[in-house]
């Protein structure tokens, strides 16, 4: 999976040659309000698929297509590897959050998944929030990451930083034989909703910390919490800066070739999804000695709080669960070793080897009638 993403579809690509693996794609238009989105279910193997919904303008159609494919791809293997009885989904609602979500576009969006009978659970994205939720809420019953007001986990991204941090002590663990980032310069790309947390937990770590982020006001609450973290001006001066780890927390497709020549750290470890640019990214990464820690192995504690709300809401609960990342990344290093292959493709092994064997075996999953 984090090796062989969806490739940019053409105008007359076939819809059902790029999504060969998803078990439905659906398109949701309400002119009226707004709305364009789309639902994607990579799988239900495991159980009802779930995956936030990301509000994003798109340049293109294809563009959405190609990002909700890879995303819901991504959610079937970060459940499985996450030991969690969920299957893959993702949506995306194309434009601009900042200007075109409105409640009614919202709640039209939340008729569309609800039509859906609950083979789709949808949450917070890029783009939406935990009071977005609550408004899709309205109209769909099958919604999480709902606020703490309406009984729901509230921001998934506080403990999607906390596990991507116990990924990178469990790389630390590997690479230099103790799980402290005491010492160690991280440089986070994006400290957004995910990566101001991740800061924070490198800071109370020992870490020193380097930043950089496209939007202004994210860098502001960065320098007022933690004034000793220093920022530079963009991600290429961030990757060819002295660094023991990079954390890529912005958008997919960070690893690039040029950025793996020239990077210095010893680890890469980060949140953002989709992080291989290509296939053939993780050998040039194990070529160079970089160690990767999986994206969608790191990044799941989000997924895992979610999920969890779906019992009814336990923070303590959901926190023991994403510490246990520490222990599945490490066994996706044991399983890289063992099998002489890159850590992205033991991570998939893994995943595949729970979707296997742990598998409903009913094939397609319906809600209970």
């Amino acid at each position: 999976m984090s090796a062989a993403a969806t490739p940019a579809p053409s105008p007359a690509a076939d819809v059902f040659e790029l999504g060969s693996e998803h078990e439905q794609v659906v398109f949701a238009n309400d002119p009226a309000t707004g709305l364009r989105a789309i639902v994607a279910i990579h799988s239900t193997a495991l159980g009802p698929a779930l995956g936030g919904t990301r509000f994003y303008p798109y340049a293109s159609t294809a563009d959405a297509v190609r990002d909700v494919l890879n995303l819901s791809r991504g959610m079937s293997y970060k459940a499985a590897l996450a030991g969690l009885d969920l299957g893959g989904g993702k949506a995306v609602i194309i434009g601009d959050p900042t200007t075109q979500k409105t409640e009614p576009l919202l709640r039209a969006y939340g008729r569309h998944v609800q039509s859906l009978g609950g083979r789709y659970y949808t949450a917070c994205d890029v783009g939406t929030f935990s009071s977005d939720m609550d408004v899709i809420a309205r109209e769909c019953s099958f919604v999480t990451g709902r606020t703490v007001a309406h009984g729901g986990a509230g921001d998934s991204s506080v403990l999607t930083a906390y596990g991507v941090f116990q990924g990178m002590r469990a790389a630390a663990t590997v690479a230099w034989g103790g799980p402290s980032l005491e010492g160690r310069t991280v440089g986070v790309a994006g400290v957004g909703k995910v990566g101001h947390h991740l800061v924070r937990h490198l800071v109370e770590d020992g870490a020193t910390v380097v930043v950089t982020d496209v939007d202004a006001a994210s860098i502001e609450r960065v320098r007022t919490e933690h004034p000793a973290v220093r920022v530079v001006g963009s991600t290429d001066e961030l990757v060819a800066s002295a660094l023991d780890v990079y954390a890529p927390c912005a958008l997919g497709g960070a690893l690039t070739d040029e950025v793996v020549e020239v990077l210095s750290a010893r680890i890469v470890c980060g949140a953002a999804n989709n992080q291989l640019a290509h296939p053939g990214v993780e050998k040039a990464l194990e070529e160079r000695g970089i160690l990767y820690a999986p994206d969608y192995c790191v990044n799941s504690g989000g997924l895992i709080q979610v999920a969890d709300e779906l019992e009814g809401f336990s923070f303590e609960r959901a926190h023991q669960r994403a510490t246990g990342i520490f222990d599945t990344t490490l066994s996706v290093f044991e399983r890289a070793a063992s099998d002489g292959v890159p850590p992205a493709i033991a991570a998939d092994r893994l995943a595949e080897q729970r979707m296997r064997e742990v598998s409903r075996l009913r094939g397609v999953w319906l809600p209970a009638r």
